[in-house]
């Protein structure tokens, strides 16, 4: 039986770890939120009397998720670079010299891309949805065709972002296979 090959650099172990589990956290959260829980919730608001209770439900998820991931991508940021700079591919900051910078490139690229989605929901969508949730309660009707005008948009943004991640994951394999 041969021994664990424990690195030479545990710093760099802990932030592979911390890495992967950021990136399960946010890209997985978002994937599951995007292909499951938000077009099953849609479905039941239209069905039920309880459609209320449901985008409730959605709010509160919304308002738990957002956190998490601001989380997860300070950690992806940190761990990130120090990765980064340990890499033998790693020639210095915008110097794209062979295949593994080019990867990291697109990534980092489809990372920002994400970072600004991320940005207009948090501090553009969500605001104005619960601006327009607050008005349909206090008995605004003219408040729901914002608010689907508004589900629509962020529903739109969220499958953006979702490709936007895969492509992530993608140019990361990309680079780890150099």
């Amino acid at each position: 039986m041969t021994a664990l090959n424990v690195s030479s650099d545990p710093i760099l172990t802990l932030s592979y770890f911390l890495h992967f589990v950021a990136t399960i956290v946010w890209l997985g959260g978002l994937t599951i939120l995007t292909l499951l829980v938000w077009p099953e919730a849609r479905s039941l608001v239209g069905r039920q009397e309880h459609g209320d209770v449901i985008l409730e439900l959605l709010d509160r998820v919304r308002k738990r998720f957002y956190p998490l991931t601001n989380l997860c991508l300070i950690l992806l940021i940190v761990t990130g670079l120090y990765q980064m700079g340990k890499s033998p591919y790693y020639d210095g900051f915008l110097q794209i010299t062979n295949a593994w910078t080019r990867a990291i490139l697109l990534k980092h690229v489809a990372v920002l891309g994400m970072l600004i989605i991320g940005a207009a929901m948090q501090w553009g969508v969500l605001p104005a949805l619960e601006r327009a949730s607050l008005l349909l309660r206090r008995g605004k009707e003219s408040a729901a065709n914002e608010m689907e005008k508004l589900r629509r948009r962020e529903r739109s943004l969220l499958i953006v972002n979702c490709i936007l991640g895969l492509l992530v994951l993608f140019f990361t394999a990309l680079a780890r296979a150099i």
